[in-house]
């Protein structure tokens, strides 16, 4: 739980301290918020973590700057998946 809540916390500054102007940055902002509650409250769930995943994604994903954290936040939301029997995180459910 606190590596997820280590890679909010750390995506959080980043998008804060970044100074352009970004669309989707209140949404982000929201996304990261909500994740951050969900690894304070316990076990959260999959399909949730996601979920916010993907939309902080959308919003920032293509801020080079941010990169590097976003994708530590990925890691550590690939973290909660069942593990494939060969160590890999599966496809999302109902996908390919």
């Amino acid at each position: 739980m606190s590596e997820l809540r280590g890679a909010v916390s750390r995506l959080r500054r980043a998008l804060a301290s970044h100074p352009a102007p970004l669309p989707d940055r209140d949404a982000a902002e929201d996304e990261l918020a909500a994740l951050d509650a969900m690894a304070r409250a316990g076990e959260p769930e999959i399909t949730r973590l996601r979920r916010s995943l993907l939309l902080v994604a959308g919003a920032v994903g293509s801020v080079s700057a941010l990169s590097p954290t976003l994708t530590d936040l990925r890691a550590a939301v690939d973290r909660f998946a069942d593990p494939s029997p060969d160590g890999r995180v599966p496809p999302p459910r109902g996908g390919a």
